[in-house]
């Protein structure tokens, strides 16, 4: 029975693990936030390997799955928009003391605009409630997976920190560009979108051919671009899934 619990311990690492970058986050320090939320994401992966390696799939892992999601994938992306929108409209990062002492009620309502960087989290929430009660999203997804969107979103701060140029800070820390990456997140994460997954139920190459190439891509870009190739490879994730569609 002890190894049927294998799997919840790693959806809970994958939970403490989304707490923590929570707390990094809130504190405007984003690559610290997103080791950790990596971290969660590569834990996220392992617990389905690890239910069906043992055959231990449940009810209560399903949902403390996505509760752990919601965590890691659905409010640590929210948070992190705010803190990049923070940056962009006041050069630095929100700071919460600062927000709620006597003197911030004064402030115009421009300093609370950050806040728009968790209609991510909502939609999040809507899209894991979603997926909990459709039948289809058992071997593809409709629509864009959290974590897929989490790692687009969590490339930003790493890209200004490890790969910084006037050009990349000119393009993310613009107010306009992260409303739009914003509203464009909140779609294409609740979109009647088919995606295919990267679950392997076999390893023949035949029947996972569009699962190989894709990660040999993937691996190819992240040697060849680093952290510009997240986004990149989202994209690159979203094209292919239309193509397979309309070849299938």
């Amino acid at each position: 029975m002890l190894l049927k619990q294998i799997p919840n311990l790693i959806t809970s690492l994958n939970l403490m693990c989304g707490c923590i970058a929570v707390f990094f986050a809130i504190g405007g320090d984003l690559v610290t936030a997103s080791v950790f939320v990596f971290l969660g994401i590569f834990f996220d992966f392992f617990d389905g390997l690890a239910a069906r390696l043992l055959k231990a799939h449940s009810d209560v892992g399903l949902q403390l799955d996505s509760l752990a999601d919601m965590v890691t994938s659905g409010v640590a992306p929210g948070i992190v928009l705010v803190q990049l929108f923070s940056e962009a409209l006041t050069g630095g990062p929100m700071e919460i003391t600062a927000l709620f002492s006597e003197s911030s009620w004064n402030q115009s309502f421009y300093n609370y605009i950050p806040f728009t960087g968790l209609l991510v989290t909502v939609a999040s929430a809507y899209r894991l409630a979603k997926f909990n009660v459709d039948t289809r999203q058992t071997s593809s997804f409709i629509g864009l997976p959290t974590p897929a969107n989490t790692l687009l979103l969590f490339s930003l701060p790493l890209i200004l920190h490890f790969q910084y140029s006037e050009t990349a800070e000119t393009i993310i820390l613009n107010p306009w560009f992260l409303s739009g990456l914003t509203i464009l997140s909140c779609i294409l994460l609740n979109a009647e979108l088919p995606l295919f997954g990267l679950k392997f139920k076999t390893w023949g190459f035949k029947e996972n051919a569009v699962r190989y190439i894709f990660l040999f891509l993937c691996l190819v870009l992240l040697f060849l671009l680093h952290f510009v190739a997240i986004p990149v490879i989202i994209l690159l994730y979203i094209l292919i899934s239309l193509f397979w569609r309309s070849e299938s």
